[in-house]
């Protein structure tokens, strides 16, 4: 097939029968397999709800499986990948970021109200795409038949029908019912919607394909549609989480024991991949304080409600168990709103967060926090002030507020063009940074690592590590993918088109 059959970018949207059912990863596999033939792809992804976001190189916030997902098609990470962007903060609110910029908190019924404005923005941001991409893929949120959020949607049908682009369903044979999955989903969309299903995948499949092929020829007799893929399960297999922490978020490879504090609105996890995938570390996300006993490292991460976290940690002991960990001569890290959550005061007087208020923090690091309504976004390349060598770093700022030092006595953890930034206590113990993405430079890992007590950490370069994930996923997706895929325009460029060299 030729690109040049096409007036304009050709989309394809890829929705699922649940949540987790591999939408984020199908996407990035379809991403690589399309930059491998040298087509330019843009991942899109309508209405994200994520706590874990990334910071776009044009300088605005968006959900993270779109920042790893334009990496698997070779491209800059751009705001336009996802223009709304859904962070919750409570059960029933969430702030909503769009175009990459934070235009405030609301509850779930304000949102809904906000949806008609939001589809157009969405809209045009996807019409910006693909008049500079040949193919756009799409991946789209929870599932389509969530009857009680049909009204005025922009994650799935309502945009797949407002540009007319062609869909795909995805479910999980690993969770068992797979068919009742499909057939359900597709039994409870409009006509119009069933009509623009061109198929489905299915996903994580153990076992003998041959023993799958007499439900799949029940499945596309009943209802007419084919099955375009059956990806198999890939063991040991990782790509960043899109919201939740993933299946098997503890690790026992090492004998350096790494505890993280994980209150309930933790966010940007994915933070830290790096130390859940290195071989010297056993990484374990605890609940309560108690659970941090013989830990070597206790590192408080981001949060979506600093104060409400800091409140819940403090409940479960969590002061008293870094207290006793600190006298132990362990180490203390903290990231974003774990940074703020070590210093001594947050004030949050202009109710940013949550009700206004200011909450005493753990006092381990002379900082006082104020936060702010307008967001700090910003990519961060620097140098790491950690050993005898200057390590490179990069990460990126995604946090309210700023926190201004009390004790000059305590030195910056690292330097950005000349900038501090971070804080490290005077006895060397407890450290404090804004950055995400922090552990992800090798060299910034290492001097992390060995700064914490790790003697002569091994080498990790998690960065590699990713890529070689995506074209691992990429690999078997395109294995996977069957004859009826020819029927699909996005589908039919990858199976007739021979890979670049």
């Amino acid at each position: 097939m030729n690109i040049s059959h096409f007036n304009a970018s050709t989309t394809l949207m890829v929705q699922g029968t649940t949540s987790d059912a591999g939408k984020s990863a199908f996407v990035t596999a379809l991403c690589r397999l399309l930059a491998r033939r040298q087509y330019r792809v843009a991942p899109f992804k309508p209405q994200n709800m994520a706590l874990n976001s990334a910071v776009a190189e044009d300088g605005g916030e968006i959900g993270r499986a779109q920042a790893v997902q334009a990496q698997a098609a070779r491209v800059p990470v751009l705001t336009a990948f996802n223009p709304v962007l859904l962070k919750p903060n409570s059960d029933l609110g969430a702030q909503v970021i769009v175009r990459g910029r934070a235009i405030g908190h609301f509850p779930a019924s304000e949102y809904h109200a906000l949806k008609p404005s939001l589809l157009r923005e969405v809209i045009a941001q996807h019409h910006t795409l693909s008049q500079q991409f040949d193919y756009v893929v799409v991946e789209g949120a929870g599932s389509p038949a969530e009857i009680n959020l049909r009204a005025n949607d922009i994650a799935n049908m309502g945009f797949a029908e407002d540009i007319d682009c062609p869909v795909v369903l995805i479910a999980d044979i690993d969770r068992g019912g797979v068919f009742a999955h499909l057939v359900g989903t597709l039994a409870l969309l409009s006509p119009s919607e069933q009509q623009r299903v061109q198929g489905f995948v299915i996903n994580r499949f153990r076992g003998d394909p041959a023993l799958l092929e007499p439900g799949i020829e029940w499945l596309e007799q009943h209802t007419g549609k084919p099955v375009l893929a059956v990806v198999p399960y890939l063991a040991d297999f990782h790509l960043e989480a899109e919201d939740g922490l993933s299946r098997g978020g503890d690790t026992h490879a090492g004998s350096f024991k790494v505890v993280v504090a994980c209150p309930p609105r933790i966010s940007n996890h994915t933070d830290l991949d790096p130390l859940r995938l290195h071989a010297d570390v056993s990484l374990h996300f605890a609940r309560d304080g108690s659970e941090a006993a013989h830990a070597d490292l206790i590192i408080l991460p981001g949060s979506k409600n600093t104060r409400a976290d800091l409140k819940w940690l403090k409940a479960r002991g969590w002061a008293q168990a870094l207290n006793r960990h600190l006298r132990y001569g362990g180490k203390v890290m903290g990231i974003c709103g774990g940074f703020q959550m070590l210093g001594n005061t947050i004030d949050d007087s202009e109710g940013v967060e949550d009700d206004a208020g200011s909450s005493e923090g753990f006092s381990l690091l002379p900082i006082t926090t104020r936060l702010t309504p307008e967001k700090q976004l910003r990519r961060v390349y620097g140098k790491c002030l950690l050993g005898e060598t200057d390590a490179e770093l990069e990460g990126y700022e995604i946090h309210l507020g700023s926190s201004a030092i009390s004790d000059e006595n305590n030195a910056p953890f690292l330097l950005d063009d000349g900038r501090p930034e971070g804080l490290l206590s005077q006895d060397g113990q407890v450290l404090g940074t804004y950055l995400h993405g922090i552990f992800d430079h090798p060299q910034a890992l290492a001097a992390l690592l060995a700064w914490a007590g790790l003697e002569s950490p091994a080498p990790f370069d998690y960065r590699a590590v990713r890529e070689q994930q995506i074209d691992r996923l990429a690999d078997a997706v395109e294995t996977s993918l069957r004859d009826s895929c020819s029927q699909v325009p996005v589908l039919d460029a990858i199976i007739d088109t021979a890979p670049a060299t």
